[in-house]
């Protein structure tokens, strides 16, 4: 295994959060190398952005590739992490096998994934997470004159039902659990706190048309070897829709692997806990973006400033930093509360509805256990491929378990590469 030469600053995932992250780190002359396992920069929001196509991410992309002293690794992941603060080293998997990365400071900037909840269907062909849709639309999936269902809860389901719309689907409605009077506070404050009112305006318009129906959730999906129909529990009735696509995706959970990997603290809600400077409870350690709570692109951006700056002892720069904190975690609040799962969606799956889909564990058998470490040793929940990241939301949704457990690596390895390192 080769060992890199030592960068200032590392930062894990090149989002918007993390772009952003490091433009401010190289602003200080700090040498910055930016990790994302995909091969391109932009992360979920942003995806397929480029410095030579239009776009929210053009301005950034273009100041990042104008700083010498940042460098880029996309297709690469850590899999592992060795020593601590005062000589830690990052374990890289990437296509050309393992590596040593020695960094003296981490900025993770890892976002967040989908919380899927399973449901009878949910496994078919033809359900997919919305946002696991609107990726596979940008790769080059086409949509054009299928019909699309999209339902779970928050924002999201919007901006993924005016993309597809974009597309050329035909988006038959989207399906919100949240009751009308939540969703209805909601945008009240987000046009207050966030200044959101223009890109809500440009949904409406991308939107025009399209049914919203709130307080919806999907009861089952059925069909012969693909998705065929989708059941809809709408205003205490029953209501099937015939669909090619059922995009279902219930928020949005921190992604914090690497952070458990390098020993940060959570907060009760599991995100990355960190102070006015985006400092986790490790030192020389920070986090910025939906890794510390789901709040939106524009608070991603500024918590990336803020990481970048701090990281770098550029506290000079960051006068403004608290108010702008203050309104971005106000915001987040509103979308926490205006966005909490309906009880009901607990009662969702049958007894051989598939939980844990790498492991093929059902909802009848993960009932009996106590605990996710109980499940794990007794059923292989969380064992498989994905090690947790669906089915622990889910199960955390379900039962209430706490997921833990976090063990290296945290990405399957080629044997090869394990022996090249021995």
């Amino acid at each position: 295994m080769r060992t890199d030469a030592p960068v200032d600053i590392a930062v894990i995932g090149a989002g918007p959060a993390g772009l952003t992250a490091a433009l401010h780190a190289a602003r200080s002359g700090a040498d910055v190398l930016v990790i994302d396992a995909q091969p391109g920069r932009g992360g979920q929001i942003w995806r397929g952005a480029h410095a030579d196509r239009p776009g929210p991410a053009t301005t950034l992309l273009r100041e990042l590739d104008a700083c010498p002293n940042v460098r880029w690794r996309g297709q690469t992941e850590v899999a592992w992490v060795e020593g601590d603060g005062t000589h830690r080293e990052l374990i890289l998997s990437s296509p050309e096998g393992l590596s040593r990365q020695p960094a003296r400071r981490v900025i993770l900037a890892t976002g967040a994934v989908e919380r899927f909840l399973p449901f009878p269907g949910w496994t078919l062909p033809g359900v997919v997470g919305a946002g696991a849709l609107q990726a596979m639309v940008k790769a080059g999936l086409v949509v054009r004159g299928q019909r699309v269902v999209v339902a779970g809860s928050g924002p999201l389901l919007l901006a993924v039902a005016a993309g597809l719309r974009t597309a050329g689907a035909v988006v038959l409605g989207v399906a919100e659990q949240a009751p009308m009077v939540s969703a209805a506070r909601f945008g009240l404050a987000a046009a207050r706190l966030g200044g959101k009112t223009r890109e809500a305006a440009g949904l409406a318009w991308a939107l025009r048309g399209v049914p919203y129906w709130p307080g919806t959730y999907p009861l089952h999906a059925d069909g012969d070897g693909h998705l065929e129909t989708v059941t809809l529990r709408r205003g205490g009735r029953d209501v099937t829709l015939e669909c090619d696509w059922l995009a279902a995706g219930f928020g949005l959970v921190p992604e914090t692997r690497v952070a458990a990997l390098l020993g940060c603290a959570l907060t009760d809600s599991g995100a990355v806990r960190v102070d006015a400077w985006s400092q986790t409870s490790v030192p020389g350690v920070y986090a910025a973006g939906e890794v510390t709570g789901v709040g939106g692109v524009d608070m991603a951006c500024h918590e990336g400033r803020v990481a970048g700056c701090a990281a770098t002892g550029q506290i000079e720069r960051l006068s403004d930093a608290a108010a702008t904190s203050a309104r971005h975690r106000a915001f987040q609040t509103a979308l926490d509360t205006a966005f909490t799962l309906r009880p009901e969606l607990r009662a969702l799956p049958s007894p051989d509805t598939t939980v844990c889909r790498c492991e093929d564990v059902t909802h009848a058998t993960l009932r009996g256990q106590h605990s996710w470490t109980e499940a794990k040793l007794k059923t292989r929940c969380g064992m498989g491929t994905c090690q947790g990241r669906v089915c622990g939301p889910a199960t955390e949704t379900l039962y209430g378990w706490r997921f833990s457990g976090v063990r290296p690596p945290l990405v399957p390895l080629p044997l090869s590469d394990l022996l090249a390192d021995h």
